[in-house]
């Protein structure tokens, strides 16, 4: 597994990382075995990932409370990420929403807490005074941000610093690569990337876009007629399944599968730090540890940039993959 240096923290952090939003369960991704989910981030620590993404939102704290038992005897070795909500960036509520966290996870600090969202109503200015405080008492390591697009992450970087941007990023949705990344490469903010493998479209087990499940196929790719489509966009399900259809042919060429080449390209694209898989039980988790360990040959990493070229056109700048009036400014 190899490591890359948050930002400029200091922080090292695995390349590719576990996303704990799954494991909480719920309505979202179904019932979870509690045994499992502490097996799963146990076998993470095993395969050398030491980097965890949560947040207080993640099933209203589970997540947070099954991270925190979980490493708890090994927590110097492990990297916990956290995530304050926009509705809580208030001075005080920020503060209460830190502490609760903390608890939660059964730990004296937090190493990286992102603000999860852009708020409209609380300058970032008084947001970052009050995440410089609770660094300076030793209750969060790094500060960083989540879903700020162009505008909301230039004003940010007006008013201080972070040390990453976490945000959508695969090779079906490269919006990022338009306006943000180049930012964030400027700016020495790594990004961290999340669907990495766009709801699993990248796993390769749809043929076609009528199999994809309602909830799945709501996002920019498909269209707007879906039962849960919130885009008004005629989508680009052709497109977006020959561009499938020709990772899989390099994949077919390679000794690895399309989860691997798509984790193992997003590792080789510039400015990134980690990417945040999400997994339920162990077995998912060595499947995703596997490709932190490929090094892909610039041809493959080539061939597959080219190939999905025609749809990051297509979808274009915008970063939000689920609405045309974007959440991103």
């Amino acid at each position: 597994m190899e490591y890359r240096e948050l930002g400029t923290s200091g922080i090292k952090v695995s390349t590719i990382s576990m996303g704990c939003w799954a494991i909480a369960g719920g309505s979202t991704w179904g019932t979870q075995d509690e045994k499992e989910a502490l097996r799963a981030i146990k076998t993470a620590h095993d395969r050398g990932i030491n980097f965890f993404d949560t947040a207080e939102a993640y099933g209203d704290g589970y997540s947070e409370k099954l991270l925190g038992q979980a490493v708890k005897n090994f927590r110097e070795d492990v990297v916990i990420a956290s995530k304050v909500s926009p509705d809580n960036l208030e001075p005080k509520d920020l503060r209460t929403s830190c502490e609760n966290s903390l608890r939660r996870l059964g730990t004296d600090y937090i190493d990286v807490y992102y603000i999860h969202w852009p708020s409209r109503e609380i300058p970032v200015a008084k947001t970052l005074e009050t995440m410089e405080q609770l660094k300076k008492e030793g209750k969060i390591r790094s500060i960083a941000c989540s879903n700020f697009g162009e505008n909301d992450f230039t004003e940010l970087l007006q008013q201080g610093s972070v040390d990453a941007n976490q945000l959508p990023y695969n090779l079906l949705f490269r919006a990022i690569e338009f306006d943000i990344q180049p930012i964030c490469v400027e700016n020495e903010v790594s990004i961290t990337c999340y669907s990495p493998i766009a709801q699993g479209l990248l796993t390769g087990k749809f043929s076609g876009p009528e199999e994809v499940p309602e909830g799945r196929a709501r996002t920019r790719h498909f269209s707007r007629s879906r039962p849960q489509a919130r885009h008004q966009e005629q989508g680009a399900e052709k497109l977006t399944f020959s561009t499938l259809e020709k990772i899989k042919k390099i994949s077919e060429q390679t000794d690895e599968n399309m989860v691997h080449l798509a984790l193992s390209w997003l590792i080789s694209r510039q400015g990134v730090a980690s990417v945040i898989v999400g997994a339920r039980n162990p077995d998912q988790i060595k499947e995703n540890a596997r490709a932190g360990e490929i090094k892909l040959p610039p041809e493959i990493q080539k061939k597959l940039t080219e190939a999905s070229e025609d749809l990051k056109e297509k979808l274009g700048p915008n970063p939000d993959m689920w609405q045309t009036d974007s959440r991103y400014n």
